[in-house]
């Protein structure tokens, strides 16, 4: 070994915030590198600081990979060489920061495979159980491959070396939420929203409970006193945040107005501030629209949707996200904009060959569901049925990256489809199932009421007065 591999070898090692062993000369890397941490973890602003850590020692392996990830999505090249930065000087690292490297390298470049980078994270959590940033992008990862028994199984493997940690509680909750354990999810949330009031992730997991058992009022009032606590989270978070109050205000009609407040001063609004990241505010302003669009209450939204809709022909935001996409396409072609929508529609079909063979299959599942969701823009419903078939339900895509909470709106549509195309039968079956695990949702019992009166049912008019009685008993 020669003077300056013994010298590097040798260099001193500093401890993050979890006590891992971090090659490094640099107090202020170590101090950047715990900031991303926190960041990271609490859906911060600023995640951007892990680029100060390399400022302050460009040597620092895990300070190379960490700025890979971040800078991945948008700079895919620059990643790149931060990664091959960081494999130059791997045989100097600490085992810490290989384990690291070594997961983060399947989600960065050309070398990129879910499978493998999810076997890596867990590997690299056995090893390192209080890496809870390395937890955390394991978990984003298995959302994004519909996978939430794999993200269960990973908080769980290190929930013994981090019971009285911030954030843990609320990583538990949500792969319990995805997988229907509603009262475990309670619990997990309530105790990370104990720990800290301020964990915008445990926050979230509450409303959803809220949101799942009905209790719309009780999800507005506990979020609202939360709501001082987002102005410091990314755009995403906070617009995300309050698309649930939204979504509260009108699953318990409220008047439209009151959901368009929202709308207007929380999401949209998003936009004015500096280092508001787009993308992240229309994937929220579409997922509320959709909903008003589905409950047939266009004239309110229409300005809205057009402005929103003129923003969406920007090709650069396409294929950031498959929710995006697909979202997207149900604006485009609702406001007219078939051209751009069938641009839309023809660049996803021919993305999904740039992918491997295992993960083309699953992907055709959300091509289907993105050309359904551009015929049902364009109002043809027949359309839609022939291409869903009769046995569609929207829990079996989670593959385009969507909670439960997200996809319901596509069951929306599938019920309205189901009515306009004269299917009430099949129509009473679907919503019937779920008005049994959600009956204290006004728009459910007014389809169900409608579905009924097609079928010449004398309970119609049960149905259309427990509509009534629920719009009443929430914030008339």
């Amino acid at each position: 070994m020669d003077g300056e591999s013994a010298a590097t070898a040798t260099a001193p090692t500093r401890s993050d915030q979890w006590g891992h062993p971090v090659r490094t000369t640099s107090d202020a890397c170590i101090a950047a590198v715990d900031s991303y941490y926190e960041e990271f973890l609490s859906y911060g602003r600023n995640r951007a600081v892990i680029l100060q850590a390399l400022l302050h020692d460009p040597s620092c392996v895990l300070a190379n990979v960490l700025a890979a990830h971040f800078l991945a999505p948008k700079n895919p090249s620059k990643a790149s060489s931060l990664l091959a930065a960081a494999a130059s000087s791997l045989e100097n690292a600490t085992s810490y920061e290989k384990a690291v490297f070594r997961a983060i390298s399947c989600l960065v470049g050309d070398e990129k495979n879910d499978d493998t980078a999810v076997e890596r994270h867990m590997e690299l959590l056995r090893e390192f159980p209080k890496d809870l940033v390395s937890l955390k992008r394991a978990q984003v990862l298995c959302f994004y491959m519909g996978r939430a028994d794999l993200s269960l199984n990973l908080v769980e493997q290190v929930l013994p070396q981090n019971e009285d940690q911030n954030y843990i509680y609320g990583m538990l909750a949500f792969p319990l939420l995805e997988l229907g354990q509603m009262s475990e999810a309670e619990t997990a949330a309530r105790k990370g929203f104990d720990i800290n009031k301020h964990d915008l992730w445990s926050q979230h997991n509450l409303c959803h409970v809220f949101q799942y058992k009905c209790c719309f009022k009780e999800a507005v009032d506990f979020m609202e006193a939360c709501s001082s606590s987002w102005s410091s989270c990314s755009s995403f978070m906070c617009t995300h945040n309050w698309w649930h109050v939204a979504v509260c205000y009108l699953e318990g009609d409220a008047p439209l107005p009151k959901v368009l407040e929202v709308y207007d001063h929380h999401i949209w609004k998003e936009l004015e501030r500096s280092d508001a990241e787009p993308a992240e505010v229309y994937l929220n302003a579409l997922g509320l629209l959709m909903r008003v669009y589905v409950r047939d209450n266009t004239s309110y939204i229409e300005d809205r949707l057009l402005t929103l809709a003129d923003r969406l022909e920007d090709k650069s935001i396409w294929h950031m996200e498959w929710l995006l996409d697909l979202s997207a396409l149900w604006a485009l072609a609702s406001t007219h904009k078939v051209h751009k929508a069938q641009d839309l529609l023809k660049s996803m079909r021919s993305r999904i060959y740039s992918v491997s063979k295992k993960k083309q299959h699953k992907m055709q599942r959300g091509i289907l569901l993105a050309e359904a969701i551009y015929e049902y823009g364009r109002g043809n419903y027949q359309k839609v049925f022939d291409i869903l078939g009769p046995k569609f339900n929207a829990i079996d895509f989670k593959m385009i990256g969507a909670s439960d909470e997200q996809l319901d709106v596509f069951n929306e549509v599938w019920f309205v489809v189901l009515l306009k195309v004269g299917q009430a039968s099949k129509a009473i079956e679907e919503i019937e199932k779920q008005v049994s695990m959600r009956d204290g949702a006004p728009f459910l019992w007014r389809l169900l009421a409608t579905a009924y009166t097609m079928e010449g049912r004398p309970d119609a008019s049960v149905a259309a007065e427990k509509a009534k009685a629920l719009e009443r008993a929430y914030f008339k």
